[in-house]
């Protein structure tokens, strides 16, 4: 796939082209947040791995999601295989978030996934969860389509189990009324997540734009769906539930495209916590100070600890001013300042 067309798919998922929002009616009983599953249990209460130690004052586990190297990658400036060791070598960090979109074609070849395992294991570097693009939507108003989407990550259940992750990422994508939208993607999370237990695998939504990032929206499919190996992965950034069309279908132009309406973070977060497998750091520039300049990380992360989270918080870097190297770094430092202050 072309640069270009990545690009497209990945604000395509993020929901550039959605309806406006609306809010989902109060539903089932509250989902279960997770913490009695063996996934989250695996994840979040075993003892920690050499180096993990070095952040034990901190109340959470820090990884690095994959797309922080989206622009290497793309461009092939970085092999997909040699994420285990950039993870633990440049950044001594020990829990790694693959993204599916880099090794698309490899979902069901073991031999390639076994060398993922055996780089990582041989580190000591924890495989955590799999974010998947590209395979459907899972809130399409067509059944077929939405069955497909399903069936389409089975071979990514498949993979994260072999690779030892808790759970892979999905997104609640489609086009319709906020109502239907959400009937289908419940559905289909249902059926997936049936799938997943099968084989010890969670799934989790993220907040990824468009109606998803309506926190009360998602958080009401997590209380229909009801079911502890399903539950949501907040990413701290991703907030924008409208956002202009790009001028033409150019990398550039895509970079051009404002968010006009953004749904309140701290409100979505707080919503989507209680069901949290996980937690997206996202961050895109910094002060001279190191703070984040559009996310209060103190009051955010106080969010994520009050809901009584303890599983692994991943570094996203997707800003523009700085190299993905140093992001990475002065996000994984501003993780850990705040929270070792908490």
């Amino acid at each position: 796939m072309s640069n270009v067309n990545n690009r497209r798919e990945f604000l395509r998922q993020m929901g550039i082209y959605t309806m406006g929002i609306g809010m989902l009616p109060a539903v089932l009983a509250a989902c279960n947040n997770g913490k009695s599953t063996n996934e989250e249990t695996k994840d979040s209460t075993a003892a920690p791995k050499a180096g993990e130690a070095a952040a034990k004052d901190l109340f959470f586990k820090i990884s690095l999601a994959e797309w922080s190297f989206h622009k290497a990658l793309f461009a092939g400036k970085m092999n997909h295989l040699d994420f285990a060791s950039r993870a633990k070598n440049e950044f001594d960090i020990h829990g790694i978030e693959y993204v599916n979109q880099f090794f698309k074609d490899k979902a069901k070849d073991k031999t390639y996934l076994a060398e993922m395992k055996k780089r990582a294991d041989d580190l000591g570097v924890r495989s955590v969860l799999i974010m998947c693009d590209g395979e459907g939507e899972m809130g399409d108003q067509d059944v077929k389509k939405r069955l497909q989407a399903v069936e389409n990550h089975y071979k990514w259940v498949e993979a994260a189990a072999f690779l030892g992750c808790h759970s892979i990422r999905v997104n609640a994508a489609g086009e319709g009324t906020p109502e239907n939208v959400a009937k289908a993607a419940a559905e289909s999370l249902t059926k997936l997540a049936a799938f997943g237990k099968e084989h010890g695998i969670g799934v989790i939504v993220e907040n990824h734009g468009g109606m998803s990032s309506n926190g009360k929206w998602l958080s009401g499919i997590m209380k229909t769906v009801n079911m502890p190996n399903c539950g949501t992965l907040p990413d701290l950034g991703n907030f924008c539930i409208k956002r202009s069309k790009p001028e033409n279908d150019t990398p550039e132009a895509w970079a051009k495209t404002t968010c006009l309406e953004e749904y309140d973070r701290y409100q979505g977060v707080t919503e989507l916590m209680p069901f949290a497998k996980g937690v997206s750091a996202k961050s895109y520039d910094f002060d001279t100070n190191g703070n984040e300049t559009t996310i209060d990380y103190p009051r955010i992360l106080k969010i994520v600890k009050d809901a009584g989270f303890t599983g692994f918080i991943g570094v996203e870097y997707e800003g523009e001013k700085l190299s993905e190297e140093d992001g990475i770094r002065k996000t994984k430092e501003l993780l850990q300042r705040v929270g070792a202050a908490m």
